[in-house]
């Protein structure tokens, strides 16, 4: 089977077609500013990379141009368009409907934009995406894999907010938490690295790329999550503020004479590294802005590792204990500063790291010492993977190719 995954935003996509249930991947690429006539396809494969320039102006012709490129002579990866057995779905919120991923229906399209004004950024976007691959490829069957999914775990009394219950009976305030498929594959890989079944430990997951979330996860399954209705709640980012008092909002309005608009700009895309540091949003500069004596990188580095570290702290209280910390994504994978500056204040935890495997190691693997009551993993995340996986799951369950409207999926 060939499963072709997507996660589309508002100006892009990305996609990755995999050989399943190998789960080789035959070929990955992005399309970028979309909407524009200098829009940017690239991709590549075990044998060549590619490049082209030209105009792209909606979903529907990246989409086919994406199709073209995986069926051309010269990528090779597909003869032809009926090879591609299914389309995954990135969809970044699920509301409280979608526990688990889905085949994609007219209901289901529907749920997607009644969460539209929970995930303004990028549920329409994703949305564009379903719908332009149904006017291209419409015989092929979708799937839905939502980043709240994994968090329906939560118990009513960690995701509602301490606000009247009514604004959860009417409107559904309450916590949804995000970047769920990436903490969902990187605890299935717990058990190959410390050698138990995750069903019978207490893990913390920490996702710390420029959007950042930790996780407690007991039993294999989400009981908290940083991130609330929104990405804007939790760790300081790259560029959104995280947790911040509430009454900021109206004395900073008040102060520079902000639309709100202008204010959830400013929470959103000029805060975190970038906005304590006033330089960039990417870890790598900080670090190295910091090294040069750079204050304020230096006090946004601190920043983040200190509000990191308090959260880890919280989930091991949480849970009544930790087994298992693992890093995962651009900075959680790569960073090993800011490992080490995270996991050197939680000695009480009995953590022990190996300095060598926190510094020097590669891929997958533990970065404590035999003797830490603690284990500590760095663990690369493959959401493209979990996607493709649920997608082969849900279409090789089928006898035949379904009607897309009369799939049902759990309320």
């Amino acid at each position: 089977m060939k499963i072709l995954v997507l996660n589309c935003g508002s100006s892009s996509l990305k996609y990755q077609l995999f050989a399943m249930p190998e789960e080789a991947v035959l070929i990955k690429g992005t399309v970028e500013k979309i909407g524009s006539d200098d829009a940017i396809h690239a991709y590549k494969t075990d044998g060549q990379k590619g490049e082209t320039v030209s105009e792209i102006l909606d979903h529907r012709e990246a989409i086919r141009q994406v199709v073209a490129a995986l069926t051309s002579p010269e990528v090779g990866v597909l003869k032809e368009a009926a090879e591609i057995t299914a389309v995954g779905h990135r969809v970044v919120h699920g509301g409280e409907r979608f526990s688990l991923s889905t085949l994609i229906n007219g209901e289901v399209k529907q749920a997607i934009r009644d969460t539209f004004d929970l995930a303004p950024l990028h549920n329409p976007a994703n949305l564009l995406g379903i719908e332009a691959m149904e006017e291209v490829l419409p015989a092929v069957p979708q799937v839905a894999v939502f980043d709240t999914a994994f968090h329906q775990t939560m118990p009513m009394e960690h995701f509602l907010y301490p606000i009247p219950y009514v604004l959860y009976q009417r409107h559904k305030v309450r916590r949804y938490g995000f970047h769920g498929t990436s903490h969902r594959y990187v605890t299935s890989r717990v058990p190959a690295l410390v050698g138990r079944d995750v069903t019978g430990l207490k893990v913390i997951s920490c996702h710390i790329g420029n959007g950042a979330s930790v996780a407690a996860i007991w039993r294999g399954r989400s009981i908290d999550t940083s991130m609330g209705m929104t990405p804007l709640e939790g760790l300081m980012m790259g560029t959104r503020s995280g947790d911040i008092d509430p009454s900021i909002h109206e004395y900073v309005m008040e102060k520079e004479g902000l639309t709100f608009d202008e204010l959830n700009s400013m929470l959103n895309k000029h805060s975190g590294l970038y906005g304590v540091s006033g330089i960039t949003g990417d870890m790598r500069q900080i670090v190295e802005e910091r090294s040069k004596g750079n204050t304020r990188a230096g006090v946004a580095f601190s920043m983040y590792t200190y509000r990191i570290r308090k959260y880890i702290g919280a989930y091991a209280a949480a849970m009544n204990g930790v087994d298992v910390i693992l890093f995962t994504a651009g900075v959680g994978e790569n960073s090993p500063l800011l490992r080490r500056s995270v996991l050197e204040r939680l000695t009480y935890l009995g953590i022990e790291v190996d300095d060598r495997a926190n510094e020097e190691g590669k891929g997958e693997r533990l970065i404590t010492t035999p003797n830490s009551k603690v284990a500590v993993c760095v663990i690369p995340t493959n959401e493209e993977l979990m996607i493709a996986r649920d997608t082969n799951s849900l279409v090789t369950g089928l006898s035949t190719t379904p009607d897309r409207d009369s799939i049902s999926f759990d309320t």
